[in-house]
């Protein structure tokens, strides 16, 4: 048995508030930080054990190497004690307390009538003039401080987190994910607490299933803002909840959500095993809107990959699924899926199959110009992404005024929303624009875009 004797005694926090020891780890410059902790005693066989690593390891990293990945800066800082937001990596309850204090005046451990004093001098100081607050003093946010939760919980605390999640995901159909993902992590960090009350196990079930499409809300703005590591693992975990849930239904909308993040990175195979996966959760479900969502997207990806034989088929039963299904019944999580959904799946899947047959084109323009015209407001980001499709489509059909057209109005509508995949849809397009070099409507689109993109 290998025994070792590094946790004996913990590093002195005091090490840490050194100001050269600061500045090393504000850098990250690991090789200092090493160094420094040598000097006070700390040895390299200390340190590796500390932290994981190989006391070879440690000397390339002495001797100049430097530490890049998140992970292992994390397992440094894990290791040694370090608060991480000495070292900029995501913050901790002890980093925020120090890099976010309370404001002058506002300390906790002063009773409420001290407070009271304090607040009241403070404002009339505010309000003569006395004091001059600025932009910078602004920008540190205040200490952090958690909003208890019940003791015990019922369907009253668990129905709030519902409704909580389909008014941010509205807010992220029409605005997209930029607006309200802050706000969705936020929240999730207080609905997780509810795990620590008390409750029935039906309540228990219902409020997993909460937290799963909670989760999935906040990997679907995580990718909608392009934080594709977060996506992932909001993503997982949500997964992992629905089915603690028994809700083969909201897994296999967070199947589909996982196979549109791997679309969107050109990542078609992977994207089409979590489609097929979806599609396994939605029949347990027997839920067809499910179902004819799963298969419209599998269409999509087969196009992609140039089947076409597999995505006319998907798309087929798509229509078939969508045609059976009781839209009124279907859980809130799948029930944007409507008749111009489909359509737009359509078009795409056309659109695709158009790379390497261009006789697909005429449909996709039609399926894409409907769905278009029956977008409403409230989904602005999907009206978005069709307006990019039917402006790239048009173009390549040589209907060049339509779709510069098109393909203003879509980057106009980008502007307004905090988007970072629609801007990523636009290199079709664009290319599409500079593929008509002899119209200057079709190059000033071509430059308003990559204006936009280079942002």
């Amino acid at each position: 048995m290998n025994v070792t004797h590094a946790n004996e005694q913990a590093i002195s926090f005091a090490i840490w508030e050194r100001p050269q020891m600061r500045q090393a780890l504000a850098v990250r410059d690991i090789a200092t930080v090493y160094l420094l902790l040598q000097r006070v005693g700390i040895s390299q066989r200390r340190i590796a054990a500390l932290t994981g690593q190989s006391q070879s390891e440690i000397s390339e990293i002495l001797n100049g190497r430097q530490v890049m990945a998140y992970d292992v800066l994390v397992r440094i800082a894990d290791g040694l004690g370090v608060p991480r937001g000495y070292m900029g990596l995501a913050y901790d309850d002890a980093s925020q307390s120090v890099i976010c204090p309370l404001p002058a005046g506002y300390e906790d451990d002063a009773d409420e009538d001290e407070q009271v004093r304090r607040l009241l001098a403070h404002a009339a100081q505010v309000t003569i003039g006395a004091v001059v607050a600025t932009a910078d003093d602004w920008r540190m946010p205040l200490a952090r401080v958690d909003t208890p939760v019940p003791a015990r919980i019922g369907d009253v605390e668990v129905e709030q987190v519902e409704t909580v999640t389909q008014s941010l995901r509205a807010l992220d159909y029409r605005y997209g994910g930029g607006v309200c993902r802050d706000a969705v992590v936020a929240q999730l960090t207080w609905s997780q607490h509810l795990l620590r009350a008390t409750c029935s196990e039906r309540v228990g079930h219902r409020l997993h299933r909460a937290l799963a499409d909670q989760h999935n809300l906040a990997g679907w703005t995580s990718f909608d803002v392009g934080l594709y590591g977060a996506a992932r693992r909001h993503l997982a975990r949500a997964l992992e909840q629905a089915k603690h849930a028994h809700d083969p239904s909201l897994a296999a909308n967070i199947l589909y959500r996982m196979g549109r993040v791997h679309l969107h990175l050109g990542r078609t195979e992977d994207a089409l095993r979590f489609f097929q996966l979806g599609q396994i959760c939605a029949q347990d479900a027997s839920c067809e809107l499910t179902v004819a969502m799963l298969c419209a997207n599998e269409a999509w990806a087969y196009a992609l990959l140039g089947d076409e034989r597999l995505a006319m088929k998907s798309i087929n039963r798509a229509r078939d699924e969508f045609n059976r299904a009781d839209r009124e019944a279907a859980p809130s999580w799948v029930r944007f899926f409507g008749e111009v959904d489909l359509e737009a799946a359509g078009g795409m899947t056309h659109a695709a199959l158009a790379s390497a047959e261009p006789g697909h084109l005429p449909m996709a323009a039609e399926l894409l110009s409907s769905s278009v015209r029956s977008r409403e407001q409230d989904m602005a980001r999907s009206k978005v992404f069709e307006l990019i499709g039917l402006a790239t489509v048009r173009l390549l059909l040589g209907e060049v005024d339509s779709g510069v057209i098109d393909g203003h109005e879509a980057v106009t509508l980008v502007t307004q929303i905090r988007s970072v995949r629609t801007i990523d849809r636009l290199a079709p397009l664009e290319a599409a624009a500079a593929s008509r070099p002899h119209s200057s409507d079709a190059r000033e689109l071509c430059r308003r875009i990559a204006d936009l993109r280079a942002v």
